[in-house]
């Protein structure tokens, strides 16, 4: 009996080694079939239930994840990773507190977990319990040294607080232990140029552009600091690898920062147009995540998003509040419309684009007669035209803004300053801008 009984528990162990092994290397349908055999065998197995919710969120069933996880838990309260992966599902979700006190349980049932303590920093960070973070990512660096994106997110804190030597001195911890950590690059060489250290900046992103030959983020990057080789607009490649490598992650990122470029917009539209209707056909022009679309929903009696990034699109659409969502580049689109549109809004995507001529030019023409453009940029203060900054991102003069405007058939309405953001421990100073087909 008792021989019995320890050949089914390796079967069983064996078995569930092969469902995590398939689960790991992306063979999700394998994994789910397999997990699923598992649980028939003994419904109550906490490891199977744990790992068929992790896969569950991962198939967009958060629900479902959630009622597995928190089942294998009631089984087994003391299950540390269990704890931690309910908090990851938490988090994404939006439920905070919720994924704080998971997070506090596994440290309390496992004091030395790392990735609970940095799981407990990106939660403080969005807080704005910026020490609290900085000790969350320190303690989770002691624990697992090896890890790059600690350090990384040590770095991006540090930068908030503006203590931008201790910055340095993790985004380069991350890339001794990872040279091709990209982002850490990235991060990196702004950061040594907020310190007006613009050389070592610079061979920042030529040290990139060396691992990564002809990266677009490192090349974009590189033309923004040294001001050598500086592009009208950002290249498609560079939209795309930017927005889909944050796009998990962008709403909570942009509300950390203060983000207000699409209640702006928003506002403006309001101020602009009045109460909704429901009658038009509106067009959120670089759509990203989709945090303009529950915004400008009520004005609509069609709405459609239209972005460059998969990933971005992917997240718009768990909004549920667009009839069509488009991936596509953004001129090339707008010049299909040929007059289609009553009110396109676009919120911190002509930040993108240097030239504004040819995007507004598209614009005018996706416009009825007396349709309206209603758009934010960041503000170039010496109003000479437009200049890349060393984010990545354009800014505009408000001269060369009211000319290309004109230039296109717009008439400008209104031209407002504003704070669209916090970065670095500074406001990023822009306008919104309201305007209408003339003639």
């Amino acid at each position: 009996m008792n021989e019995q009984s320890e050949e089914r528990q390796l079967s069983l162990a064996e078995a569930l080694g092969l469902a995590m092994r398939l689960h790991q290397s992306g063979q999700i349908p394998q994994a789910e079939a397999a997990y699923e055999a598992i649980l028939v065998a003994v419904p109550a197995l906490p490891d199977a239930l744990h790992f068929l919710g992790v896969l569950r969120f991962q198939q967009h069933r958060a629900e479902e994840g959630l009622a597995l996880i928190r089942r294998a838990l009631e089984i087994a309260p003391d299950y540390a990773d269990a704890h931690n992966n309910l908090g990851n599902i938490l988090k994404e979700r939006g439920d905070r507190a919720g994924a704080r006190a998971a997070y506090q349980r596994v440290i309390e049932l496992n004091p030395d977990h790392a990735g609970a303590h940095n799981n407990l920093g990106v939660l403080y960070r969005l807080a704005d319990e910026l020490e609290a973070a900085v000790v969350a990512y320190r303690r989770a660096a002691e624990l697992a040294p090896g890890f790059p994106d600690t350090y990384f997110n040590l770095g991006n804190v540090l930068s908030e607080m503006r203590r931008f030597d201790e910055a340095v001195a993790a985004y380069r911890e991350a890339l001794r232990l990872n040279p091709r950590h990209l982002w850490s690059h990235k991060q990196l060489g702004m950061t040594l140029y907020r310190l007006g250290r613009n050389a070592e900046a610079v061979e920042i992103y030529r040290s990139w552009l060396e691992l990564s030959p002809n990266h677009p983020v490192a090349l974009h990057m590189l033309a923004a600091c040294s001001g050598e080789n500086v592009p009208d607009r950002a290249g498609d490649s560079y939209v795309r690898d930017l927005f889909d490598q944050f796009a998990a992650n962008f709403d909570e990122h942009l509300g950390h920062l203060g983000y207000q470029a699409p209640a702006l917009v928003a506002q403006a539209v309001r101020d602009s147009l009045g109460e909704p209707g429901g009658d038009l056909v509106v067009l959120d022009a670089g759509c990203g995540t989709g945090l303009c679309g529950p915004l400008v929903k009520p004005y609509a009696r069609h709405l459609t998003g239209v972005d460059l990034s998969a990933g971005m699109l992917a997240r718009a659409r768990e909004k549920g509040c667009y009839d069509e969502l488009v991936e596509a580049e953004l001129t090339s689109y707008l010049a299909g419309l040929d007059g289609a549109a009553d009110l396109i809004v676009s919120a911190d995507t002509l930040v993108y684009f240097g030239d504004l001529s040819a995007v507004l030019g598209a614009a005018a023409g996706a416009l009825r007669p007396g349709g309206r453009l209603v758009f934010s940029v960041e503000r170039d203060e010496r109003d000479e035209g437009f200049r890349l900054d060393f984010s990545g991102r354009y800014c505009h003069g408000e001269g060369y803004l009211r000319r290309v405007l004109e230039e296109a058939g717009l008439r400008v309405s209104a031209m407002v300053p504003v704070e669209l953001r916090m970065e670095g421990g500074h406001p990023v100073a822009g306008y919104i801008v309201s305007a209408c087909v003339t003639g």
